[in-house]
């Protein structure tokens, strides 16, 4: 298979960085998300801002070309880190819902398991884009659903932590009295559905916490209102950042936190976030964290 992708035979393109159309191409694998009923089945978002789909545990993959093929294709452009299809969500009650993020699009939604696609990206305001009802364009950082209530969405945006009620229909703003909305992150408690965590970064072109301060953000109402948690984590001279996959929460009871940062340390709370603790230092940057609970 070359590396151009094809729509039902017919080559297509996007923008570029300059507005030019581009050939889509296929860069590289930004996040795997397996079926919670079927452990062979795996979804794949790669960059050009494509989906696949393995019915068989990864050995062969198809592309559900219906989400490149959506009607506003041609007018999705890369982010700053390229054209990635970064989050996929998986509805766990109807099993044929999905949501997918890209940077730099927005947020689309299947109902019949890939073959169609709208975009969901009403009440999303970004700086760039003159028209405020604009379906496409926006800058999605990451995506977060809580299992037992499929129909609320949290999104961490380029600037903005939004709240949808209504499976993605509309969405509004909810960074509250954070000290800063722009990140990447968000992840919520395994057992407290209104119970959410990001982590600010000063800006889009500083990327490093406010006054050098690394904390995690915790609402229990569902954004809003948000308390820093500092306790173990370092308060001085701190110029990490947290990348879109790099937070992770277990299902044990007290629910655990994790982080990694692009400084190379893994931060984990075994208390739901009140303190925190260094597992492991001097890697290289960490994209992703995964948490698995043993039997």
């Amino acid at each position: 298979m070359g590396n151009e992708f094809t729509y039902d035979g017919v080559p297509g393109t996007h923008q570029w960085y300059d507005g030019t159309p581009h050939p889509w191409e296929f860069a590289r694998v930004w996040h795997l998300e397996p079926a919670p009923a079927d452990p062979d089945t795996i979804y794949a978002g790669v960059e050009d801002a494509a989906l696949f789909r393995s019915a068989d545990g990864g050995a062969t993959w198809q592309e559900l070309p219906g989400l490149r093929g959506h009607g506003s294709g041609p007018s999705w452009q890369p982010g700053a880190g390229g054209m990635c299809a970064h989050t996929i969500v998986l509805d766990p009650v109807e099993a044929a819902r999905m949501f997918v993020a890209i940077s730099a699009a927005g947020v689309f939604r299947t109902d019949d398991a890939g073959k169609t696609w709208r975009a969901v990206n009403r009440g999303l305001r970004s700086e760039g884009i003159p028209d405020p009802d604009a379906d496409v364009g926006h800058c999605v950082h990451r995506i977060a659903m809580h299992r037992s209530r499929p129909e609320v969405l949290f999104m961490q945006k380029h600037w903005d932590v939004m709240r949808s009620d209504d499976a993605g229909e509309t969405w509004r703003e909810i960074s509250g009295d954070l000290p800063s909305d722009f990140g990447f992150p968000i992840a919520i408690h395994a057992h407290e559905p209104d119970t959410v965590y990001v982590v600010p970064i000063k800006s889009d072109s500083e990327h490093y916490p406010p006054e050098g301060r690394l904390r995690v953000y915790r609402s229990r109402t569902g954004g809003g209102e948000w308390e820093p948690l500092t306790d173990g984590l370092p308060q001085r001279h701190c110029y990490v950042n947290v990348l879109r996959d790099a937070m992770a929460v277990d299902s044990l009871d007290a629910c655990g936190v994790y982080f990694g940062t692009t400084g190379g340390q893994v931060y984990a709370s075994a208390d739901a976030g009140d303190t925190w603790a260094p597992i492991v230092r001097d890697l290289p940057a960490v994209l992703s964290v995964e948490v698995q609970t043993l039997p």
